[in-house]
């Protein structure tokens, strides 16, 4: 056979006995030729790369191979070009991939005189390799909660998903449900104070993550309320409640008596003290309160402008005109469950929309002084304790975890269909 190819060769040009001579010799299974070599002719008419899809981890390996053939289905024994065209990774000149350290997908190709295939690799995360549990530390006040947030990495610091640690308490503090499961776990302060290490903890297999909590007491509130403490409603004047409201708490009424609760009548759960000791201890208590609040010096003025759509600190907020709230105003409470907000309101308060509490803010440590009257609009979802010197309005449907206090010349009104809460 060798012979026989010599002897040919021998008859033709030097290019074309080159030529031939790649392709004779590549036929017979005798030589690799490179398929990047384009000083022969094309003889390549299919190129197969197998697999076609693969899934393997960040930095992990998958080897692939090609299959070359003539228009006759011959296979041919040469050396195609292997790429990675998308994705991210690397491949060595035969066919190992090895994925690089992000997740997501890659196309592999392999091509031979122009004739291309392509294979699509899935990259994952890697193995579990740590667990970050959410705040850490916190600080909480006896018997308060605070929701854990677990996340797990691998290596590379890749978010694993799905992941599904199981949450346990390991130093005291508090407690967490037993058998809790999941990313996010409820955590309730106990009864002591102190800081515990560690505590919170979220496990997967022999992987865990932990967070630390510090239990204190509860801080004093910004002001005494005193009587006024158990009253959902304080008024000097008038209460009216247009029609099916409800009031889950007391109400007070001092020096005025006229108390309208509406066909059918809006509910009181709790106690009525109309001109009575009780109401006009309340009323005293209230016009202490209302002044050390407005005696507190302004840490931010947000003048007439509408702080709707924003998101505040704790802190002293001041307009020497009327506060106006629209849409959602979201108080950040920073971790701190002590977290105190105060809006000074030169003249009024108006407010059609939500207050949203959001990292351990409170609404029992939320104060809305009023040098005039409060209006709070339709369908309003209002937190924190509204102090007016003047008339307090809550039109329908509207859901207060609060208290309304109007001070001794004030009335309070409810539409219909309201709601109040104590905090």
């Amino acid at each position: 056979m060798q012979r026989v190819i010599r002897d040919t060769l021998r008859t033709l040009n030097p290019r074309a006995r080159r030529a031939t001579a790649l392709v004779v010799l590549a036929f017979a299974g005798l030589l690799t030729a490179a398929c990047s070599d384009s000083s022969g002719p094309r003889i390549t008419s299919s190129v197969a790369i197998s697999p076609t899809t693969a899934t393997i981890a960040v930095g992990g390996t998958q080897q692939f191979t090609a299959v070359i053939k003539n228009k006759d289905g011959d296979v041919l024994k040469v050396t195609p070009d292997w790429a990675v065209a998308s994705g991210g990774g690397t491949i060595t000149s035969t066919g190992l991939y090895t994925a690089g350290a992000t997740p997501g997908t890659a196309t592999i190709t392999v091509t031979c005189t122009g004739i291309t295939a392509t294979a699509t690799v899935t990259v994952t995360a890697g193995p579990l390799a740590t667990i970050t549990v959410t705040p850490n530390p916190v600080t909480l006040a006896i018997n308060t909660q605070q929701t854990f947030t677990a996340v797990g990495r691998d290596a590379q610091g890749n978010v694993i998903t799905p992941f599904t640690p199981t949450w346990s308490v390991t130093a005291g503090g508090g407690t967490i449900p037993a058998g809790t499961t999941g990313l996010t776990a409820p955590f309730t302060a106990g009864g002591a104070t102190g800081t515990f290490p560690n505590t919170v903890r979220a496990t997967s297999g022999t992987i865990f993550g932990t967070a630390t909590v510090t239990v204190t007491s509860p801080a004093a509130p910004i002001v005494n309320l005193g009587a006024a403490t158990s009253m959902g409603i304080l008024a000097g004047s008038t209460i009216t409640c247009v029609t099916g409201g409800v009031i889950n708490a007391d109400i007070g009424l001092s020096p005025g008596s006229a108390v309208v609760l509406g066909t059918p009548a809006c509910v009181v759960t709790g106690t009525q003290h109309i001109t009575d000791a009780v109401a006009a201890q309340a009323q005293a208590d209230n016009t202490v309160a209302y002044n050390t609040l407005a005696g507190l010096p302004c840490g931010t003025v947000i003048g007439t402008g509408d702080i709707g759509g924003s998101t505040r600190a704790a802190g002293v907020y001041c307009s020497a005109s009327t506060i106006g709230v629209t849409g959602t105003l979201t108080l950040d409470g920073g971790g701190d469950p002590n977290a105190v907000f105060v809006f000074q309101a030169g003249s009024g308060l108006t407010g059609v929309g939500t207050i949203a509490l959001i990292n351990g803010a409170q609404a029992k440590n939320v104060y809305w002084q009023v040098g005039s009257s409060a209006t709070i609009g339709t369908g309003s979802n209002w937190k924190g304790n509204i102090l007016s010197l003047a008339s307090i309005s809550l039109n329908d449907n509207v859901t207060l975890i609060g208290r309304a206090l109007a001070r001794s010349a004030g009335a309070v009104t409810l539409g219909t269909g309201d709601t109040i809460t104590l905090p």
